[in-house]
């Protein structure tokens, strides 16, 4: 068996990014919240190439989005298919948080 983890990065890979999930999605017959709505079982045969199945029967894409800024998660996640993706996998803003906290603490000490 073969699994795949998708890895979108800055506005613009996190952009091609959801536009193939759209894509990828409806050629397996998956709606915007995940679940199966096709007609075909040949759209299910290797669906776990790009998505894990949770116990709610819903289909969850193997992915990881990483931006520094959260405007572009926010328009992920507020676009038609934003509800498909876990909330876990969104990595955002973590740069900005831990390394100009340090910088303000290491500058008053």
């Amino acid at each position: 068996m073969r699994e795949i983890v998708h890895i979108q990065a800055g506005q613009c890979g996190n952009q091609i990014g959801t536009k193939f999930w759209e894509v990828i999605s409806d050629e397996h017959g998956i709606d915007p919240t995940g679940g199966y709505a096709g007609d075909s079982a040949l759209q299910l045969e290797r669906i776990n190439v790009y998505y894990n199945e949770s116990s709610s029967q819903k289909y969850v894409p193997r992915a990881v989005l990483v931006d520094l800024e959260p405007g572009t998660m926010d328009s992920v996640r507020s676009g038609p298919f934003g509800q498909l993706f876990r909330p876990d996998n969104f990595i955002f803003e973590y740069y900005h948080t831990h390394f100009t906290d340090e910088e303000t603490q290491a500058s008053v000490s």
